[in-house]
């Protein structure tokens, strides 16, 4: 295989958006729509695709040939480092987990090896960070690939990256303070207010919801009791009306 750079940066061969637009597909903002969307499969897949394409060159080989898979499985077998994480990810995508059959961390979620295969990826993140793969990139690959894979995650973490991807693409960053905002307004029920905010600020900026209780009846003011005699303490205490159910 071709040598590379240690971490070789990946993503970079492709000009982000200038700003968000709505998908002529789907209708919501591009790249919320991903991967069921093809166009905002596409717009999102791109960074990935041409990094793949770079090794398939340099490897003299074809796409959607036969020696593609090969490569791929020699990329996931290789130590970690070597080539860009995004051809580490596209590789996933053309091989299966030898337990459930599924593409590698997407399958059921007791698969051992799915699970396994998942986290074995977001090693290259740390050896690469900051300067072979910035936040931004990071943020944008946790976000792909809780899209491409949404019944391993909880839903309002799955929910926000779908929220902040169509942002992710044009290099905003969200801090942590504000995915976990945009992810708490989402589990209470504003995923729709969320999805109608069209910049990143209105969208992490959204106001904190408070979580809402049901009411209950005041509480009358406690009374001290008077001592009672010694001879009435072998007398049950008055039943009191139980309070209503909260």
């Amino acid at each position: 295989m071709a040598d590379h750079q240690p971490f070789p940066p990946g993503a970079r061969r492709v000009a982000r958006p200038a700003a968000v637009s709505p998908c002529p597909s789907c209708g919501d903002l591009a790249g919320r729509g991903y991967p069921t969307c093809r166009f905002c499969a596409e717009l999102v897949d791109q960074y990935w695709l041409l990094d793949w394409q770079e090794l398939l060159a340099a490897e003299q080989l074809a796409e959607g040939g036969a020696g593609e898979r090969e490569l791929a499985e020699l990329v996931l077998a290789d130590q970690v480092g070597r080539h860009p994480w995004t051809c580490t990810d596209w590789a996933m995508t053309l091989v299966s987990c030898s337990q459930c059959g599924e593409e590698p961390g997407t399958g059921p979620v007791d698969c051992v090896r799915c699970a396994m295969a998942d986290g074995l990826r977001w090693s290259w993140d740390h050896g690469g960070h900051p300067t072979s793969i910035t936040a931004g990139e990071h943020a944008l690959r946790v976000a792909r690939a809780a899209l491409r894979a949404p019944h391993r995650r909880r839903e309002p973490v799955v929910l926000g990256w779908r929220l902040l991807m169509p942002f992710l693409l044009v290099g905003e960053l969200p801090t942590v303070g504000q995915v976990r905002r945009v992810r708490a307004a989402v589990l209470a029920g504003a995923y729709a207010e969320l999805a109608a905010c069209t910049s990143h600020g209105d969208l992490t900026g959204y106001p904190e919801l408070p979580w809402r209780r049901p009411e209950r009846p005041p509480r009358a003011e406690h009374q001290a009791r008077p001592p009672r005699d010694r001879a009435a303490d072998a007398l049950p205490d008055p039943v009191e009306p139980a309070a209503d159910p909260v």
